[in-house]
């Protein structure tokens, strides 16, 4: 039985380190995280994970080189630090995925709304230049056209941000 050291994909927190300690020396990976915990407080917890992340080759990695497993390892840190970055600062901006999502969509429907509501202006306005309302003459036809144009960039803009 060949008995490596690798980073667990199954049984991880962050990068899989304690989960797979605690496969390879067969105990409980609950037991190895609170070791990890001791230790940061000195110090030494914290370069030992960290190294053992980057050193470490993830179960299953298709990468036999050290230097390929550094680099992947170091790929892998980068985007799980990404993504647990991001959400921190969702969790303490006080907006989640679903929040966030319906801010927008709340955006593009104030958007939509004020564009109709300037189309709408600007059509009564073409209509009163073209002496169709005569009671209404709000500047010409060109201040019309205007009118409808930046109603359309409105709402038709909307679409391109998503």
């Amino acid at each position: 039985m060949d008995r490596r050291l690798y980073r667990s994909r199954t049984d991880r927190m962050l990068f899989g380190v304690c989960g797979g300690l605690g496969k390879y020396l067969g105990i409980d990976p609950t037991i190895i995280r609170v070791i990890f915990v001791l230790l940061a407080f000195t110090g030494f917890g914290i370069l030992a994970y960290i190294l053992l992340a980057i050193i470490a080759p993830v179960e299953e990695s298709q990468k036999k080189t050290p230097q390929g497993i550094v680099e992947e390892n170091v790929a892998e840190i980068k985007d799980t630090a990404t993504k647990l970055g991001s959400d921190i600062h969702d969790t303490f901006a006080g907006k989640d995925k679903e929040a966030k999502e319906e801010a927008e969509a709340e955006q593009m429907r104030s958007r939509n709304a004020l564009g109709i509501i300037i189309i709408v202006i600007g059509v009564v306005c073409l209509l009163g230049a073209l002496n169709i309302f005569h009671w209404i003459n709000w500047w010409g036809g060109i201040g019309a056209v205007a009118l409808i144009g930046l109603g359309i960039l409105l709402i038709v803009g909307m679409g391109r941000n998503k």
